[in-house]
């Protein structure tokens, strides 16, 4: 053997080869220096038990995608005990469960396991030959030479390989992202955008490439990004990136502005300093959360209406004045046409205006109340048309207004006569043209609202005293309803009564007995200047206070409307059961208070007190002294 020959062939003949060709000119190299019939390298497969060639020379050709198991071959052997194995003579005969050493002619063999720095095996390079094989030590020591080059590129082969399928799954872990993902290098410049990044800013990398980033960016945000740099080069090596507090707006090639959540991160590579940008767009998300706030605002109007609702029952009755405007709500409820409700305090008004919502045809959507006195008048303007963030001290966020929230739907306006003039002017804008601006804002609104108002004042009157716009009165009075005070109802009263006191009875769980013929008499006598509102009030308190099931209107009506006692004026001696005058009714509750007083020692609350002996509460009795002028000595 030409040892000097061997070592030549070695490196120059693999010198200039990589992969399949390095692995081809190796195993016919060593056929040539060995003078063997045939040599292979192969790569093994633990997980199969096989080895798949890497090259195989046979003679002088070569055998293509070569793969066996390894059970029953003599490379077994080299692969299980991971060293040098050579059968000098007769290996047909020693391993006959090999189908392929008798096909080949092989008379010997001789392999050695190529492994990697931990000692695996990562595959093997054999001989074999038609004649004997003796042992000699020069021919083994060429062979481990071959061996090492062929495990050397068989490494770098592997390592190449996870390089590269690292690099892939990179780049599709970046290409997939649905983050905008950025890389700058040192000047700021753009170096690398990833699909997303391209997207969200409607542009490509051609177009970005050495641009600065900057440019891309809001002034305010450039300058945050940059002091954002400035303080990743203080991090420790590792930590160097930062969550950018508010996110920043950038800017598309088209001028388009979009606020996105950002992240900072920088890194070294061959000495140079780049910058990864990760921006999120959060412009779908930040428009969602809007609508889910201003639904919930809605929801929240809607619970505070449903909370704050007065229950006065149905619209129950039969008297003429009643029915007139029950057949007005027929008439007018199926049309757009602005409403006004006119009426005493605690007529109804506000269960009227929902009557009207019902029987239109905007009955799918909502009724918006505004009470227009409850309402501070500084604030007003942002509760009808909403307001932008900072429009003002304390506007922290964007708010829906209530004629948005009423879009396609109803708003009631309640008391609508304490409204100030400067917004009347803005509210007849609304019902003339349907737009407006929020509070802060130069957009116009437009909406789609019916109006249906209410006041318990004279409008006309306001009109002549310049309290109210004229344009704007007759502009809600389109179709007017004026809901009768409860004393010209009639018979209603005790209809009334009778549904109050069995729906609260149910409420709190007791049964009360029906209206007695007195009871009946003292309901129609008395006046209620506090209209259905009191009539509730006063049956609610009735069937608390009730006993034995009897309704206590001692305890629930004023003191006015107590029973005559024996200091009070003497019934006729005819008998004749006559309603008394509200005067009349008025003096029997002063004589009633003053005795009571008198007998108290003039005190009102406590267990001996005038309240105590009038079964009322020392509040009321103390405002109804007020009311009828009583006074000591008086």
């Amino acid at each position: 053997m030409d040892e000097e020959r061997a070592l030549r062939l070695i490196v120059e003949g693999t010198a200039a080869e990589t992969g399949e060709g390095f692995f081809k000119a190796l195993v016919g190299n060593l056929a040539a220096v060995l003078g063997t019939r045939g040599a292979w390298v192969t790569e093994y497969l633990p997980e199969a038990g096989r080895l798949s060639s890497l090259a195989f020379r046979l003679d002088d050709g070569w055998v293509d995608e070569y793969e066996y198991r390894i059970s029953g071959t003599p490379c077994e052997l080299v692969v299980e005990k991971k060293t040098i194995f050579r059968v000098e003579d007769n290996v047909v005969d020693l391993y006959p469960d090999d189908p392929d050493l008798g096909p080949m002619g092989a008379v010997s063999y001789m392999g050695i396991p190529l492994l990697d720095p931990a000692g695996n095996v990562l595959g093997h390079l054999a001989v074999l030959d038609s004649k004997p094989m003796p042992e000699e030590s020069r021919v083994e020591a060429i062979f481990r030479i071959f061996a090492a080059r062929a495990s050397a590129e068989l490494r770098r082969l592997r390592a190449e390989t996870g390089v590269r399928e690292r690099e892939e799954k990179l780049t599709r872990l970046v290409d997939s992202a649905m983050d905008a993902i950025i890389e700058l290098d040192n000047m700021l410049e753009v170096s690398m955008l990833n699909p997303a990044a391209e997207g969200v800013f409607r542009t490509g990398i051609p177009e970005c490439r050495r641009k600065s980033f900057l440019d891309f960016l809001s002034g305010e945000s450039a300058a945050r990004l940059k002091g954002i740099i400035s303080e990743l080069a203080a991090l420790p090596e590792g930590r160097r990136f930062l969550w950018v507090a508010g996110g920043l707006s950038a800017r598309r090639s088209d001028g388009s502005v979009f606020t996105a959540e950002a992240t900072v991160s920088q890194f070294e590579m061959k000495k140079k300093r780049y910058y990864t940008v990760i921006l999120r767009n959060i412009e779908e998300r930040l428009e969602a959360e809007r609508r889910i706030k201003a639904l919930s605002e809605k929801a929240d109007y809607l619970n505070e209406e449903i909370n704050s609702l007065r229950n006065f029952g149905e619209i129950a009755g039969s008297s003429p004045a009643l029915s007139g405007v029950i057949n007005d709500i027929a008439r007018v409820a199926r049309t757009d046409a602005t409403v006004l409700v006119t009426g005493e305090t605690g007529t109804g008004k506000e269960l009227i205006a929902r009557a009207v919502h019902a029987e239109s045809l905007r009955n799918d959507s909502p009724l918006i109340r505004v009470n227009c006195a409850a309402i501070p008048g500084g604030l007003i303007e942002s509760e009808f048309f909403g307001h932008e963030k900072g429009a003002f001290t304390g506007a922290t966020g964007k708010r829906e207004g209530r004629f948005s929230l009423a879009d396609g739907g109803t708003i009631f306006l309640d008391e609508i006569g304490e409204l100030q003039l400067d917004l009347q002017s803005k509210l007849l804008r609304v019902l003339q043209e349907g737009e407006f601006e929020p509070v802060g804002s130069s957009e116009t609104r437009r909406v789609d609202v019916r109006v249906i108002a209410a006041t318990n004042r004279d409008l006309m009157r306001m009109v002549k005293e310049g309290k109210f716009r004229e344009d704007l009165y007759y502009r809600l009075s389109v179709f007017p309803l004026d809901i009768p005070p409860l004393r010209e109802r009639g018979r209603d009263v005790i209809t009334l009564a009778a549904i109050f006191s069995e729906r609260f009875a149910r409420k709190i769980g007791v049964t009360v007995k029906p209206l007695t013929g007195e009871q009946i008499e003292r309901l129609a006598a008395y006046g209620w200047p506090g209209n259905v509102r009191e009539l509730q009030n006063v049956m609610e308190r009735a069937v608390i206070t009730s006993r034995a099931g009897e309704l206590n209107l001692d305890s629930a009506l004023p003191a006015g409307s107590i029973r005559t006692t024996r200091t009070a004026p003497a019934p006729e001696a005819s008998g004749d059961k006559r309603i008394l005058t509200h005067k009349e009714l008025l003096d029997l509750e002063r004589s009633n208070i003053v005795a009571a007083l008198e007998k108290s020692g003039w005190r009102v609350s406590g267990e001996k007190g005038a309240a105590r002996l009038l079964g009322v509460p020392s509040t009321t009795l103390g405002s109804r002294i007020k009311t009828l002028g009583i006074r000591r000595g008086g």
